[in-house]
């Protein structure tokens, strides 16, 4: 099939490549420009180099507008791939091709629709992630499935486990989703709304500890949040710590939370959990650190000193 692609950061350079690779010609690649925000500066394999090598045609655009879409009906395409796209496309362009729009979106549509949906699905503790590819309509990620792919999550995983899990099910998806296409089905499966949910666009702000959530819960927001990601922090003394390792207590410890209150194993236990004052909630057992100067060292080493607080302001 003749395709247009619609894509951004390595999401989109996987895809484009895998297109590249196959008998399907890529006739157009519409791109972002580089942007400064932090979650667009990681995993920022170039599309437009990549096309570019290859010869094919690249239009670079925030969001869509009256002249891309005189493009795209100039490239004449049978389909439009889009992945990792950041804004929405509208009807004048996603219903153009003769096939439509073929979205591809890292998660387990319909739950975890929008941005960043791995770094959610650790934080929320899901059993399993994975790539959805469905057909585009009017609601952003709400179109009916061609194909679903999952991975399990383990105790341990981080989101950058899982964003190279994943990651690898792009190209495969895709193409399998063009080739059910190619072959005249339409039987997909209608998304079920009632059990959709969507996320906004992380910032640093989505980084602070709340030392009121549960050690359970603030256990994973540290794994979801590993380098190169914006690593969940929070105020020692005035200076922001970045925590890198953390565990969850094997004893129970009550008091305000935030406390710095007693090693255990290998980290320091912090109190944790919005019913802490009553002595049955575990605590997040900090293990690692890194300060604002780059500095990384364990937490032992860090608080010589129990007693005191961590914040969430300075």
């Amino acid at each position: 099939m003749r395709v247009v692609m619609f894509g951004y950061q390595t999401w989109g350079h996987r895809t484009l490549q895998a297109l590249l690779d196959s008998e399907h010609e890529v006739a157009l690649v519409v791109t972002h420009p580089k942007s400064d925000h932090a979650y667009e500066q990681m995993w920022d394999d170039s599309v437009a180099d990549l096309a570019r090598d290859n010869g094919v045609p690249v239009l670079l655009r925030q969001r869509p507008d009256d002249d891309l879409a005189e493009e795209v009906k100039r490239a004449d395409a049978d389909i439009i791939v889009a992945t990792n796209w950041r804004t929405w496309i509208p009807p004048a362009i996603f219903n153009q091709p003769r096939y439509g729009t073929l979205n591809v979106h890292d998660s387990l549509l319909p739950a975890y629709a929008g941005f960043s949906p791995l770094i959610w699905a650790v934080i929320n503790g899901e059993p399993e992630v994975g790539v959805t590819a469905h057909m585009m309509d009017e609601e952003l990620d709400a179109g009916d499935i061609v194909l679903q792919r999952a991975v399990p999550v383990g105790p341990t995983d981080t989101t950058t486990d899982l964003f190279h899990r994943t990651l690898a099910l792009f190209g495969p998806i895709t193409l399998d989703g063009l080739a059910l296409i190619a072959s005249g089905r339409t039987d997909w499966v209608r998304q079920d709304r009632g059990r959709a949910s969507f996320f906004h666009k992380r910032s640093i702000e989505d980084s602070r500890i709340d030392w009121t959530w549960p050690a359970q819960d603030l256990e994973r927001l540290v794994r979801a949040l590993p380098d190169p990601y914006p690593n969940a922090f929070t105020y020692h003394r005035g200076e922001r710590i970045r925590i890198l390792s953390a565990g969850i207590s094997e004893g129970f410890y009550g008091g305000t939370p935030g406390r710095i209150f007693i090693r255990e194993g290998d980290g320091i236990v912090i109190v944790a959990g919005a019913e802490a004052r009553r002595g049955r909630s575990h605590g997040l057992v900090v293990k690692r650190v890194r300060t604002d100067d780059g500095t990384e060292l364990p937490a032992t080493e860090y608080f010589r000193t129990m007693g005191g607080y961590l914040t969430d302001r300075p």
